[in-house]
């Protein structure tokens, strides 16, 4: 994501295992496609 760009304009997806939305995050650029748990406890938890 270049910089410049609104936090509300990120994009999103919701967690499977506690159906909340996340945003993207810097960490996350270059996998985001593959990000799919909004946190490490959410992708222990499955």
């Amino acid at each position: 994501m270049p910089n410049g760009i609104a936090k509300q304009n990120l994009p999103t997806k919701i967690c499977p295992a506690c159906e909340r939305p996340f945003t993207w995050r810097k960490k996350w650029a270059r996998d985001w496609d593959n990000v799919t748990y909004c946190s490490d406890a959410c992708r222990k938890k499955r």
